[in-house]
C-alpha cells in the first residue's frame, strides 16, 4: 500500500531520526595496528586523527605468553568530539611483534585478542540485561609492512593470513618516503601479487554507488591498495604553506599529497566515507561468522573452546629434551670457556697495567736523576 498524500506521512524523516539517534549515542570504533616495530605506526596514528593519542593517553598494557616470550598488547583509549557528534575510540598495538629471531606462531596472541573482543560481546548478549556492553571488537586492522621494496616476508604473509579471516585488514606500506615512485609501485604490484597468490583476504569498499563521484571516489581508493603512508605530525612551512611532512636536503615529503603518499586515501576509507560500512562489516560477518561457529561447537553459557594443542610424539618429544639437553650443556661449557678467557684477560690487563705503572716510576725516576745532573752541572759551571 502506497500514501496517496502528496506531502506523505513522514516516514521520509527516518534517516533524520536515525541521525540524531546516533549522534546522541556517538558510536565505538577500534582500530588494531600491526606489523615490526619501527615502522611509525604510534605517528601514523597520531597524524591520522591530528592528535597525540597515543603519548598524552597511559594506555592499558596486557601481556600474552609466546613461546616463552611475553608480547605486550597496548590499548588505548580516547574520545573525540567533532561538530557535537563523540566517538570512543581505541587503539590496539603489538609493540615488539616480529623483533625475535625466531617468530614462530608470534600470531597467536593476536588474533587471540581479536577472537576473545567476539567472545566477551556474545557473552554479553547472552546476560539477562545487556545495557551498557562494552565493544572492543576490532573494526579494522592496519598491517604495516616493511618498505624492503622486494615483496612480503613468509611472516607477514602467515600472519595477513590468520587475521584476514577474522578481521577488516587493510594492508600499509610503511614509510613510503624511503622508495623512489618507480620502485613504490614495484613493491605494491609485488605485495598484491602475493596477497593474490595466498588468497588473504583484504577489505575493499564497495565502488558502486548512485553518484557517479561518489563511484569514481570509492574506485581511486580501492586501486591504492596497499596503501603507501608518510606519517609526521611536524608543521613546516613551504612558501608560506603550512603543511604536515618530513624535510629532507632535497625536499619535502608532504604527509596530504597525493603525489607523495596515499595517507589521504586511506584517511577517507577509515574516516570519512567507510567508517560505517567497517563498523557494520565487523557487525554482520566477522562477529556473526566467530558466533555462528562457536554456537555450532558448544552449547549455549558454555566457556569458550580452548585452543588444541598439537598432538605430540612421546619419541620426538624424548629426543627433543635431549637435543635441548645437549644444546644446554654446550652452552654451559663455553660459557665457563669464556669465563676463564675473560679472567685470564683481566689478570693479563692488570698485569700489563702493574707493569705500565712501573715503567712511568721508572721514567720519572730518570727524569729526576736527569734534572739533578743537569742542576749539578749548571751549578759547576757558574763556580768556575
Amino acid at each position: 500500500m502506497s500514501s496517496t498524500s502528496p506531502s506523505g506521512v513522514g516516514i521520509a524523516h527516518l534517516p533524520n531520526q536515525k541521525h540524531k539517534i546516533i549522534s546522541k549515542k556517538g558510536a565505538h570504533y577500534t582500530l588494531m595496528v600491526c606489523g615490526e616495530s619501527g615502522l611509525g605506526k604510534t605517528t601514523f596514528i597520531n597524524t591520522l586523527f591530528a592528535t597525540t593519542i597515543k603519548d598524552s593517553r597511559l594506555p592499558e598494557k596486557r601481556f600474552a605468553k609466546q613461546l616463552d616470550k611475553t608480547v605486550e598488547i597496548e590499548v588505548t583509549k580516547a574520545e573525540l568530539e567533532e561538530k557535537l557528534f563523540k566517538i570512543k575510540l581505541s587503539i590496539i598495538d603489538t609493540p615488539g611483534f616480529g623483533d625475535y629471531v625466531n617468530n614462530r606462531d608470534s600470531w597467536i596472541p593476536i588474533v587471540d585478542f581479536i577472537d576473545d573482543q567476539h567472545e566477551n560481546y556474545m557473552r554479553q548478549e547472552q546476560q539477562p540485561t545487556r545495557h551498557g556492553k562494552i565493544d572492543m571488537r576490532v573494526h579494522a586492522c592496519l598491517y604495516f609492512i616493511r618498505p624492503t621494496g622486494h615483496s612480503l616476508k613468509p611472516l607477514d604473509i602467515e600472519v595477513m593470513k590468520r587475521l584476514g579471516s577474522r578481521v577488516n585488514l587493510i594492508p600499509v606500506i610503511a614509510k613510503a618516503d624511503t622508495l623512489t615512485p618507480k620502485d613504490l609501485a614495484k613493491f605494491k604490484e609485488n605485495v598484491r601479487e602475493v596477497i593474490q597468490q595466498y588468497n588473504i583476504s583484504v577489505y575493499a569498499c564497495a565502488v558502486d554507488s548512485d553518484d557517479e563521484d561518489t563511484t569514481a571516489r570509492n574506485q581511486n581508493i580501492v586501486d591504492a591498495s596497499p596503501y603507501a603512508v608518510i606519517g609526521s605530525t611536524e608543521i613546516i612551512n613551504i612558501d608560506g604553506k603550512q603543511v604536515r611532512g618530513r624535510e629532507y636536503s632535497w625536499g619535502v615529503a608532504e604527509v596530504e599529497n597525493d603525489d607523495h603518499c596515499d595517507f589521504k586515501k586511506l584517511r577517507n576509507l577509515l574516516i570519512r566515507t567507510h567508517m560505517l560500512d567497517l563498523i557494520s562489516s565487523t557487525e554482520e560477518m566477522h562477529y556473526e561468522h566467530y558466533r555462528q561457529q562457536q554456537m555450532a561447537n558448544r552449547k549455549f553459557g558454555e566457556p569458550k573452546v580452548p585452543r588444541t594443542k598439537k598432538v605430540e610424539n612421546p619419541k620426538l618429544r624424548e629426543k627433543e629434551e635431549e637435543l635441548r639437553k645437549s644444546f644446554t650443556e654446550k652452552v654451559r661449557d663455553e660459557e665457563s670457556r669464556f669465563r676463564q678467557w675473560e679472567q685470564q684477560l683481566i689478570q693479563e690487563r692488570n698485569r700489563l697495567n702493574k707493569d705500565l705503572e712501573s715503567q712511568h716510576a721508572h721514567i720519572k725516576h730518570l727524569e729526576s736523576e736527569l734534572d739533578n745532573l743537569y742542576q749539578h752541572g749548571r751549578s759547576g759551571s757558574m763556580r768556575r
